[in-house]
């Protein structure tokens, strides 16, 4: 044997002890899925709103289950299972460490509008919110005549504090509005704008003493150009906007209302608000992925369509059962059938098919902890189906070896040297199921992803393990000069049974 074969195959025991120890330490489990652990699962109703201009169509929907889905796979929650059941959408998501921020995240419709301050004031002199107030019009405040630009001249005269909160029914670009900041402590009067979400190109959390969200416009007029417009007239502190303060305002409410110090942005800002580090990444997602083009009903509230509940994984729990007593008798079974067919080579091929369970049991927990990476029913499929790919590539080496043998072959030099045209055979097999891996977990979604990811994982470290293991061992056993005497114990026959077969074969 040599001393790279010897150091390899230390190498690959240590790899994996070491790594698996690791794991066990710092308490790296498998992420269970949905349909294994529970989860939550939110039913999301649109809301019936009179004053939309058109009708809500199912291309409205489907680009709504889009957006949902990017938004959930920027949390970390993988195969989350996002569908339009009629006009509803149905979001099931596996397992995830904190599910009333995903439920937060689902329905936000999270419409980002940039707006000039023409004034404000601290609520504690403002009215009270009328629980009827979505039914008010805004009579207070007069209808703007807008310029080329979409911008108006501030009213002037005006007791703001007089006036009650915009309800959201009336809360239009068009407009004068007057909504109030996070924490309710002040309220703004914003002058119409028809800078939207629309005009950003991206958006991500930043920190400049404070978690802030730093965000990129698209260029020209779509965009930078209409930014530069309002933040301009804030700037020179004109009739269209007296407080020289841009309103960044997100569903309604104003996260932040900087004051614009210089003319021009140059295509990029800040959001800043006094942000934990967690609702800067969860703004910043939102704003990334785009406004839902129609506004659910609220998941948590009581009396709305939309509901979020927990899901029990009671059967799951009884099919992973049920599963892992089948796989315990399918892996004896076939320990059985390789111990007995190739007998010291079928007990490597197990110790082989136990070094990649191994790696991949390390890798599925790291992901698991890391990255939310949820084991579901497919994924377990994925992984039954792998154990079949690894045994067989065992087999396709001993059965060359075989062949060798029956040549006439030296069984030392058989072990040797049949592994490599065994192992071509072996990487085209596991390349191949890694192409349909790739292919498959590129072009689907939800749980058949998790099987697309078990397969393929598995496919490279059966290589890993075939060529760091399973090689290195049949080469120590050529060393052993009583398995050479004795080529039965190795499943083999001797050399003149192999070629008295092939003789009376021929």
């Amino acid at each position: 044997m040599s001393r790279r074969s010897l150091v390899s195959l230390v190498f690959i025991l240590a790899l994996a002890a070491g790594l698996l120890a690791a794991s066990l330490a710092v308490g790296n489990r498998p992420l269970l899925g949905l349909d294994l652990k529970g989860g939550v699962e939110v039913v999301l109703v649109p809301e019936d709103d009179p004053d939309r201009p058109v009708a809500i169509t199912q291309g409205d929907l489907d680009t709504a289950v889009n957006i949902i889905r990017d938004r959930i796979d920027g949390l970390g929650v993988a195969e989350p299972d996002v569908t339009r059941q009629g006009g509803r959408v149905v979001v099931q998501l596996p397992g995830i460490s904190d599910q009333q921020r995903a439920i937060d995240i689902v329905g936000q419709t999270a419409e980002l509008r940039f707006r000039p301050v023409c004034a404000f004031h601290d609520v504690e002199s403002a009215p009270s919110d009328d629980p009827e107030a979505d039914l008010l019009p805004i009579l207070d405040l007069p209808v703007p005549e807008l310029d080329d630009r979409g911008l108006a001249p501030c009213p002037t005269g005006i007791d703001v504090s007089a006036l009650p909160t915009t309800s959201s029914s009336n809360d239009l670009l068009d407009r004068f509005v007057l909504l109030p900041n996070k924490d309710r402590s002040e309220r703004y009067l914003l002058g119409p704008s028809t800078l939207t979400g629309a005009g950003l190109s991206g958006a991500d959390r930043g920190f400049t003493n404070q978690y802030v969200v730093e965000f990129n416009l698209k260029g020209g007029e779509e965009g930078a150009d209409k930014f530069d417009e309002i933040a301009g007239e804030c700037n020179s502190l004109t009739e269209y906007c007296r407080t020289s303060q841009i309103a960044i305002v997100v569903d309604g409410t104003v996260e932040s209302a900087p004051v614009v110090n210089e003319a021009r942005f140059g295509g990029s800002g800040i959001i800043s608000g006094n942000f934990s580090e967690e609702e800067a990444d969860d703004l910043a997602l939102v704003l990334r992925y785009g406004a839902l083009p129609i506004e659910f009903q609220d998941p948590t509230d009581p009396q709305s369509d939309s509901t979020s509940r927990a899901v029990s994984a009671t059967i799951g729990g009884d099919s992973l059962r049920a599963g892992i007593i089948a796989g315990i008798v399918g892996l004896a079974l076939v320990f059985l059938y390789m111990v007995g067919m190739y007998r010291l080579l079928g007990l490597v091929a197990m110790l082989s098919l136990g070094v990649s369970a191994t790696l991949l049991w390390v890798i599925v927990a790291w992901l698991g902890e890391t990255q939310d990476l949820a084991l579901t029913l497919a994924g377990v499929t994925g992984l039954i189906v792998a154990i079949g790919v690894s045994l067989d590539s065992n087999v396709v080496y001993f059965e060359h070896l075989k062949e060798d043998v029956a040549t006439g072959r030296m069984l030392r030099s058989s072990l040797e040297q049949s592994f490599s045209a065994a192992f071509r055979t072996i990487f085209r097999a596991n390349f191949a199921s890694l192409i349909a891996a790739v292919i498959l977990y590129w072009l689907s979604a939800g749980s058949v992803r998790g099987f697309a990811l078990m397969l393929g994982l598995a496919s490279v470290l059966d290589l890993v393990a075939t060529y760091f293991f399973l090689r290195p061992c049949a080469q120590l056993m050529s060393r052993s000069p009583s398995l050479m005497a004795h080529p039965h114990r190795l499943g083999l026959p001797t050399r003149d049974e192999a070629m008295s077969a092939g003789i009376e074969a021929s």
